[in-house]
């Protein structure tokens, strides 16, 4: 069972009695067509028992839960060539449910303030002489915006490693033992400037109040929001990380993933979606939840984000203006080796490492291998 068969069968349903935005529009019509005759694909056969096997293009879409595994895996090669032997933290900075119906009016306005509160906080802190660094910080950061029920929730995990660089006197300078920044110091910052920057984007108009927003457009409803998120504790959370490649592959679940993946959907029947889901407050146990088609289509298309929209964002010497020249100078200061130039290796090859499923092997007879023809299969066209 798929996240595709769900939206096969409900759909159209679904898109008879809501208002649906374009960019999920597209990201649905790409899921429907992945890996099906819609896109075209090659026709193979197999060098044993010469069965015809036609193979359907991917549709590479970012929220297809059938697609992106491969490309995460390249990510994943890439940041693991930037690791340094230096102790590393994972930062977590989580904006309040209060925000939710501000956010959905404005989603891509709201989601780059928190990209910029987060980056300006940790620099800030960073150059400040109080912990002892005073240079840039370089880190990545991949913006999460679901629960394992589905449900929003806004929030940066940031994968930072722990030093500073001061280029003026190109020196590494490294934290001290497991601590990078007080939590509670970098939550009461990171509470205060995302408020200032939404109390801004207010004064000059560039806030939207439509749908659940709209009543915060009122003043009185508007100032009552931002006392009650002013006196509430903003959760951020800083841990080290003695294993930072722990970290990333952790970061790479989410980093080209929809918001729920295809194996967790346990079976669809009479309108309602059965999938389980691990519930962190009992031990991380699985359970199951079922809920009608309807809503589950609604809340997955909450975490489609707008086209264009980076959710994996590099800052300070990390980010591409710099990373090149800085990372070569800081493993000089260190000392540290580079990294060995990474192997190349082809899709099935890297299928079968993740996997163990070798996807050249005949699915109909099992032992021959696929072997590609020169029978190439026409995206499938609709009416005019």
């Amino acid at each position: 069972m798929r996240v595709a068969d769900v939206f096969r069968q409900h759909w159209a349903e679904y898109d008879r009695t809501h208002t649906i935005a374009p960019h999920q529009l597209n990201a649905v019509r790409h899921i429907l067509q992945c890996r099906t005759a819609a896109l075209g694909g090659h026709l193979h056969r197999c060098d044993a028992c010469h069965a015809e096997i036609p193979l359907y293009n991917s549709c590479q879409t970012r929220h297809c839960p059938t697609c992106q595994a491969s490309a995460r895996e390249v990510w994943l090669d890439a940041r693991r060539a930037d690791l340094l032997p230096v102790t590393y933290f994972h930062c977590v900075f989580t904006l309040p449910h209060a925000l939710n119906a501000l956010i959905d009016a404005n989603r891509r306005l709201l989601l780059d303030e928190l990209f910029g509160t987060v980056a300006w906080v940790l620099q800030r802190f960073a150059r400040d002489p109080q912990w002892r660094l005073q240079g840039q910080l370089g880190f990545t950061a991949v913006l999460h915006t679901w629960t394992q029920r589905i449900q929003k929730h806004f929030h940066l995990h940031c994968i930072v490693p722990g030093g500073v660089w001061r280029s003026e006197t190109r020196q590494w300078i490294p934290c001290r033992g497991k601590w990078l920044f007080r939590k509670d110091s970098l939550a009461l910052a990171f509470r205060n400037r995302f408020l200032c920057r939404l109390q801004a984007l207010r004064t000059s108009n560039k806030l939207l109040f439509t749908g659940c927003a709209a009543e915060l457009h009122a003043e009185n409803a508007w100032n009552a929001l931002l006392a009650a998120l002013q006196t509430e504790n903003w959760i951020v959370y800083p841990k080290a990380a003695y294993n930072a490649t722990l970290v990333l592959d952790y970061l790479g679940r989410y980093t080209h993933k929809a918001a729920i993946s295809d194996h967790r959907i346990k079976s669809l029947a009479n309108g309602l979606v059965t999938y389980s889901w691990r519930d962190r407050q009992d031990d991380n146990r699985e359970k199951l939840d079922t809920i009608p088609a309807q809503e589950f289509i609604r809340r997955f298309l909450h975490h489609i984000l707008p086209n264009g929209f980076q959710k994996i964002r590099h800052y300070g010497w990390l980010s591409s203006a710099s990373k090149e020249k800085t990372l070569a100078d800081i493993r000089s200061a260190l000392p540290a080796p580079a990294p060995p130039t990474p192997q190349k290796e082809s899709l099935p090859d890297r299928i079968l490492c993740l996997t163990g499923h070798d996807i050249r092997l005949c699915p109909i007879c099992g032992k021959g291998r696929l072997q590609k023809t020169e029978t190439i299969i026409l995206p499938a066209r609709g009416p005019p």
